[in-house]
């Protein structure tokens, strides 16, 4: 079973992709390095603005759905909050 931070399991994810990504780019610059002409440059790959504009999104987004959190609250509240075990066994059963 995965247990997630504050933010949902889609960024969760996003946020792992990103990080493979950082380190196949960190594997590659040594080579890339070596290569180099004797001037200084520095080249930024369309991979690296992707990432540097997913992690711009990322970092606006809550840590916590307000919305989500009241709309639970209100149904406990007033006894609507409805429990599928089927589907929680489901659930944890596809994260095994």
């Amino acid at each position: 079973m995965k247990i997630y931070d504050n933010k949902p399991p889609q960024l969760q994810d996003l946020n792992q992709n990103v990080q493979k990504v950082v380190k196949q780019e960190a594997k590659e610059a040594p080579q890339k390095a070596s290569k180099a002409s004797a001037s200084d440059r520095v080249d930024i790959s369309s991979k690296a603005r992707e990432i540097a504009e997913l992690m711009s999104v990322l970092s606006q987004m809550p840590d916590i759905r307000a919305e989500k959190v009241a709309e639970i609250k209100k149904a406990i509240e007033s006894g609507n909050y409805e429990i599928n075990p089927t589907k929680i066994a489901e659930s944890i059963l596809n994260e095994i």
